[in-house]
């Protein structure tokens, strides 16, 4: 396959060969048969026979004619090399169109050129993720509104009852209500964080701090939760420093750690460590739980997308975008987080980093 540049310059070269060619050759041939006809008429009018004359007049009307001839050739093959070149040009701009328009399974054609060519299979990997990134969507939607739907009907079955003497309003009832509302609050939580972050970027409150206490903090607050769970919850670390927003760090840990927990058995574990080293403070959050599969290491971060249902626990799985508003809040501060696995049943190893502070 040539280089679109290589296919030009050669298009070019052909059109002005092709018509040098025929305004030479119409040229060569016009120019005896236009003398001869001169010889004929014999010399105008007052004119005296001159053979010198009548050569270049011949000669320059042979030349005339072959240009116009050589220009309209060239013309018309250029104006088909030109319909042959765009045309997959106006194919790419075609799927573009229907790709805008929602038709993300459209079939990019292929293209005679390399810059066309790539061009093409990355409009084609386009619509695959735009294909992707909409059923993950589309799947979100449906499972918001499964996950609202839920707690709703929870929190209205037990207020109805309450309200009609047959549920009592006592420390036990009003927690489960507490919990459900709690779920829909992360839920809207974490859209309405995704949304922002889209909008403006992720802002930053840098201050300097102890990110071993700033993340044993957050760890902390979910104690709770491991202890209902029946999880071991270890927070270790020593004294890490470095510029960093603690609200959007506390967000980040709490994350990890709440992913953490949903993926482990009742009986499994949870550790978090906070590690200073090679200019760099790394917090490392380990789970024994369902692990991952090597395809979902980086997909995780991708927006909406959740991890099949199939190896999560019944404590039920995230919305779909707290992992992506992780990443981006490292990756604001010039770190990263990252994921690694042995595979399923293999449990899971998140590693945030940060650079320290000088």
């Amino acid at each position: 396959m040539k280089r679109l540049a290589t296919r030009l310059a050669l298009s070019h070269i052909l059109v002005v060969a092709v018509g040098s060619m025929v305004a030479f050759l119409l040229s060569r041939t016009l120019a005896p048969a236009l003398y001869d006809q001169m010889q004929q008429r014999g010399p105008r009018p007052g004119q005296g026979a001159s053979f010198r004359q009548q050569l270049i007049e011949s000669v320059d009307l042979a030349l005339l004619i072959g240009a116009l001839a050589g220009v309209v050739v060239a013309t018309v093959l250029g104006v088909v090399i030109a319909v042959r070149f765009t045309r997959p040009v106006h194919q790419l701009q075609e799927a573009a169109r229907r790709m805008a328009a929602g038709d993300y399974a459209v079939e990019v054609p292929d293209a005679p050129s390399q810059e066309l060519g790539d061009l093409a299979v990355d409009l084609q990997a386009l619509g695959a993720s735009l294909a992707g990134t909409e059923a993950r969507r589309v799947r979100l939607l449906g499972d918001v509104a499964h996950e609202l739907r839920t707690p709703l009907t929870v929190v209205g079955g037990y207020v109805e009852g309450m309200l009609d003497g047959v549920v009592p309003t006592d420390a036990k009832h009003l927690t489960l209500i507490g919990r459900e509302v709690s779920r829909m609050r992360r839920l809207a939580e974490d859209l309405a964080s995704l949304s922002r972050s889209q909008e403006v970027g992720v802002e930053l409150r840098r201050t300097r701090i102890d990110v071993a206490a700033t993340v044993a903090e957050a760890a902390e607050r979910l104690r709770p939760q491991a202890d209902d769970a029946g999880v071991r919850l270890t927070v270790a670390g020593a004294p890490a420093w470095a510029h960093a927003d603690p609200e959007r760090l506390a967000q980040v840990v709490t994350n990890l750690v709440g992913n953490a927990l949903r993926a482990v058995s009742r009986g499994g574990s949870v550790t978090v460590d906070t590690i200073a080293a090679d200019g760099w403070v790394r917090v490392d959050v380990r789970d024994d739980g369902v692990g991952l599969a090597a395809e979902d290491l980086e997909r995780i971060f991708e927006r909406f997308y959740r991890v099949d249902h199939r190896h999560a626990d019944r404590r039920g799985g995230g919305s779909g975008i707290g992992l992506t508003i992780a990443r981006q809040i490292a990756r604001a501060h010039g770190g990263d987080l990252v994921a690694q696995s042995n595979g399923q049943g293999q449990g899971a190893l998140f590693t945030l980093t940060l650079p320290a502070a000088g």
